[in-house]
């Protein structure tokens, strides 16, 4: 098939819309169950091209969890531990396969942005993840392909709706890429850099030493980086990313954004979070916007009165400001990623706060013996890269 029929553009009043190989030749895509559209293609492309390249880079099954066309969430196959099991809503005797774990951990990155989100597996998506994905809301995932039992799964999801996507592994892109942007043809060559350990050779920070599962962890942020739309910066920890800041035009806010993120999803470790009072009638979904709203400032939209009771057993005690910052100040061995050079010292101070100990930024800045003095004040390990990674 060359061609597929999309429902819309990226907005209902954009029609026709579909999508087509122009040299003639067959999509490398097959459309399994459901119907998706323009967005949801975009994701999917995006997505798959996120985790083909990080399960690569790494020999580890990746997941990502993609919305609007940047990952809300990317990570690889490691095991759930009791606590994540516990914040990621997973039964603890589920048995759980390497590619379920990559998804969970993808997606729970940033719960909250992973609403209706687009789903993408290096491996075959297997029952155990089809099963995760049933229970969470979502608008599709991709894959090279699904067990029966998966597709059986799956099929019974938003009443039959949900959108199924298989890619050819194999399939490469043309060299050149195209793109119309108000009537005007734009061409490129396809980003082909490849991402490996060979990128972070360049330490230019007196401490020097970088452990295995760093370089994971770097290589994991820039790879998410560059399927994220830029400018963007990325925490990684233990191979899951823990907070994507996106399409920011200042590189401190991106640094602060996905640093708020990083600093969100530790706190629902803390004991605070964990041992919240939910009602047994209370759904996921309502669960990740009630614990978003309670680790906030505005958290007494949650706990006054007439609103804790329609989610708690019980009112839960203030999660206080101190309380906060002293559980997050316990948090290291995190991985920050740049998509382009750090221009100040002050995102080292940024990222620090989050228990960032590990940088891989592209370098080239005027200003980078400022950003390493800044590294080297906190005895980090930078690397640069020599690569911008932006993603339009």
């Amino acid at each position: 098939m060359n061609e597929l029929e999309l429902k819309y553009g990226c907005n209902p009043n954009q029609k026709p819309a579909r999508i087509f190989m122009p040299d003639g030749s067959d999509l490398p895509v097959k459309v399994l169950n459901g119907r998706p559209g323009f967005i949801n293609f975009l994701d999917a492309l995006n997505s798959w091209q996120l985790v083909k390249e990080l399960k690569e880079a790494t020999g580890l099954p990746a997941a990502a969890s993609f919305k609007h066309v940047s990952p809300a969430g990317a990570a690889v196959g490691k095991p759930l531990s009791a606590t994540d099991r516990a914040m990621y809503f997973v039964d603890p005797a589920e048995e759980l396969t390497p590619i379920a774990c990559a998804y969970i951990r993808a997606r729970g990155a940033d719960r909250l942005c992973s609403y209706g989100d687009w789903a993408a597996l290096s491996e075959e998506c297997d029952a155990a993840t089809a099963r995760y994905l049933k229970a969470e809301v979502s608008d599709g995932v991709i894959a090279p392909s699904y067990s029966e039992e998966a597709l059986e799964i799956l099929r019974t999801k938003k009443k039959g709706g949900y959108n199924v996507v298989q890619i050819d592994p194999d399939y490469v892109p043309a060299p050149q890429e195209y793109k119309d942007v108000f009537g005007i043809r734009f061409e490129q060559g396809h980003n082909n850099f490849k991402i490996d350990e060979a990128l972070l050779a360049n330490i230019v920070t007196a401490n020097k030493e970088l452990p295995e599962a760093a370089k994971i962890d770097m290589i994991v942020a820039l790879i998410t980086l560059k399927y994220t739309q830029s400018n963007s910066v990325c925490y990684v920890k233990d191979g899951q990313a823990i907070g994507v800041g996106a399409g920011q035009q200042s590189r401190i806010h991106c640094t602060r954004l996905a640093g708020s993120k990083a600093d969100n999803w530790y706190l629902r470790q803390s004991p605070q979070v964990l041992g919240l009072p939910f009602r047994a009638d209370v759904r996921r979904a309502d669960r990740d916007n009630a614990i978003d709203v309670y680790i906030s400032d505005e958290y007494d939209d949650v706990l006054r009165d007439g609103e804790w009771q329609k989610v708690f057993t019980e009112r839960p005690a203030v999660f206080t400001p101190e309380e906060k910052k002293a559980w997050i100040a316990t948090q290291s061995g995190v991985t920050c990623g740049s998509d382009a050079f750090f221009p100040f010292g002050d995102n080292v101070e940024r990222a620090r706060k989050s228990g960032v100990q590990y940088i891989a930024e592209p370098g080239g800045s005027i200003r980078d013996d400022h950003v390493i003095m800044t590294a080297d004040r906190y005895n980090m390990v930078m690397c640069f890269t020599g690569m911008r990674l932006f993603h339009h």
